[in-house]
């Protein structure tokens, strides 16, 4: 057949096709090139090249000539070397999608030979010489050419075909020797897959939101985005990096509002066209909320507007006025940071987060382990953690902290104090019922004209009344008083005089006792469903305190009111009760 002189015109124009069919696909930009990196580069150092490049050629940065096309690139061949395994792909193959790659010899650079490549470097290969191609088919020349496909086994090695078999299954559209010729296939680009999100940032829709990010105590950085092109990887970079220095300190998640939209909607967040970046945080109260960054899209600002918004729920204290002895009535453990730092250190800040409910926290600043006040705890190295069972007794967590990253520090830490929280939990079990009269709540006595001399009257320094309009809101901050008042009574009574006691706790019906509060304001806080109002009956001064009713945050008030934290302000005229 092949000897036919009317069939080898035709062989040699369809063995052309067949061979720029192949080829049109070789060339190939290099991601490693593209980049600026060795081809042994590690993750870090491809992510800053592509950070330093994408803020260079970013379209709404840069508005030379070619700037798009040159961005566009730098995020192909970012998709490409940040997947671990479309890099092991390119690497291999030439093509980050595993399929094989034609390469066309060039004077010079093998001998002018043609290869095709298939499964991995020095396999799976076939090539054509120079001259071959001129003499195929003619007298006294082979008439097929071998063809190896896949690693040798027992079973099937290899398997080659004459140019007959090859045409044959060619135009048939396959080949049944084991191997599907529609394999053959080089990558020009045309179409894109669909990109992913790199690994360190977690993919989230809305069951993930609820089971990881919401009430967990752990702060997430979270991207909100339609995908666009190019736009998601390169907000997606700055996050990346932002966060790199805080891993273990923060998650990064990013949530498409095209494929969730409804989650998007319920959170009250539309995209449009540029993404958005919130912060799930958990500084303003104690159940976490969205805050939206609005700062510059720069590493620097967004690290520090993460930081700014890590969880705040350790309460610095000084250590001249801490009571280490008092009983916690919740029967909840607590914890004192002693540390050199001014703030709060990032580490603790997280650690009572994740611990918020189940633990309290303390930190305080102290110069060096010569404070008589850490000698007295029996610390001799800083920094370093004293915790108190709910009955009072001390142990020494931790001394001489070293933090080794960030990460493995706060996730040793974390199960410090998941022990200590256990021992505690046994400690508790242990007593029975035997505290009994400790457990039960102290009666707070309803405010009215017939008990305010006793409840609010001129002897008592500081009155806390609990103000509600509700029997919702009246159970809460019955609860709430009755339990602060056991803690804060034996803490700060020597601040004060001696005769009758330091602070008194009561409520107040404020839907029958309006013209009672309208004495501090005219508004009467008609708005609110509950408050608190510290008043000094001697010096006619009263303080507020309307945010949540959280036995911490209401704790934390009544010790600053004692500590004489929060300023008073003048009363309208003399409060009087129905």
């Amino acid at each position: 057949m092949m000897n036919h002189p009317i069939l080898l015109p035709f062989f040699v124009c369809a063995l052309f096709f067949f061979f720029l069919l192949f080829t049109q696909g070789a060339k190939t930009v290099d991601p490693y090139k593209v980049l600026g990196v060795e081809r042994n580069a590690s993750q870090r150092e491809i992510q800053k090249a592509f950070h330093k490049l994408s803020l260079q050629y970013h379209p709404d940065k840069n508005k030379n000539k070619g700037a798009h096309e040159k961005f566009a690139e730098i995020n192909n061949a970012y998709e490409i070397l940040s997947d671990e395994e479309k890099r092991k792909n390119y690497d291999l193959y030439g093509d980050e999608k595993g399929s094989p790659r034609f390469d066309t010899g060039n004077p010079g650079d093998h001998g002018g030979y043609t290869f095709f490549t298939s499964g991995g470097q020095g396999n799976n290969r076939f090539t054509f010489r120079p001259d071959e191609w001129q003499s195929m088919g003619g007298q006294g020349q082979s008439k097929s050419f071998s063809f190896s496909f896949g690693k040798p086994s027992a079973s099937q090695s290899s398997f080659s075909f004459g140019f007959d078999d090859l045409f044959a299954n060619f135009f048939r559209g396959g080949m049944t020797g084991g191997s599907h010729f529609s394999g053959f296939s080089g990558s020009t680009g045309s179409q894109s897959e669909p990109r992913s999100s790199p690994k360190s940032i977690q993919i989230i829709n809305s069951q993930l939101f609820k089971k990881e990010i919401t009430d967990q105590g752990i702060t997430w950085l979270l991207l909100f985005y339609r995908p666009t092109e190019n736009k998601q990887q390169y907000y997606e970079s700055i996050l990346e990096e932002s966060a790199m220095s805080l891993k273990g300190a923060l998650k990064v998640g990013s949530i498409n509002c095209q494929t969730e939209l409804s989650l998007c909607k319920d959170l009250g967040i539309a995209v449009t066209t540029a993404p958005r970046a919130f912060v799930y945080s958990y500084t303003t109260n104690d159940k976490g909320s969205l805050l939206e960054y609005k700062g510059d899209w720069d590493i620097k600002s967004l690290k520090t507007f993460c930081l700014d918004h890590l969880p705040r729920f350790s309460r610095r204290v000084d250590l001249n006025n801490f009571d280490v002895s008092s009983r916690t009535v919740e029967n909840l453990p607590r914890v004192l940071l002693l540390s050199t730092k001014r703030d709060t250190p990032v580490i603790w800040r997280v650690l009572s987060g994740l611990h918020r409910k189940r633990i309290i926290f303390y930190d305080s600043q102290v110069h060096d382990v010569s404070d008589p006040m850490v000698k007295k705890l029996g610390v001799d190295a800083l920094p370093a953690i004293v915790g108190w069972l709910s009955n009072g007794e001390k142990h020494i967590l931790k001394k001489g902290i070293h933090v080794k990253d960030l990460e493995s520090t706060i996730r040793d830490l974390s199960v410090l104090l998941d022990a200590f929280e256990k021992k505690n939990k046994k400690t508790t079990s242990g007593q029975g019922k035997k505290p009994q009269t400790e457990q039960q709540e102290k009666q707070i006595p309803l405010l009215m004209s017939s008990n305010s001399d006793t409840s609010c009257g001129e002897k008592t320094p500081v009155c806390i009344i609990g103000a509600f309009r509700s029997s919702k809101a009246r159970g809460q901050l019955e609860t709430i008083l009755s339990t602060v008042s056991q803690k804060t009574l034996t803490r700060r009574q020597n601040q004060f005089s001696s005769t009758g006691d330091a602070v008194s706790y009561s409520l107040l019906d404020a839907t029958k006792q309006s013209a009672f509060l309208d004495s501090f304001d005219k508004s009467g806080f008609k708005s609110l469903d509950k408050l608190l109002v510290a008043y000094k009956p001697r010096k006619g001064k009263f303080a507020l305190f309307t945010n949540e009713m959280t036995m911490e945050e209401v704790e934390k008030f009544i010790g600053s009111i004692l500590n004489g934290d929060i300023p008073f302000k003048k009363i309208r005229q003399k409060p009087v009760l129905k």
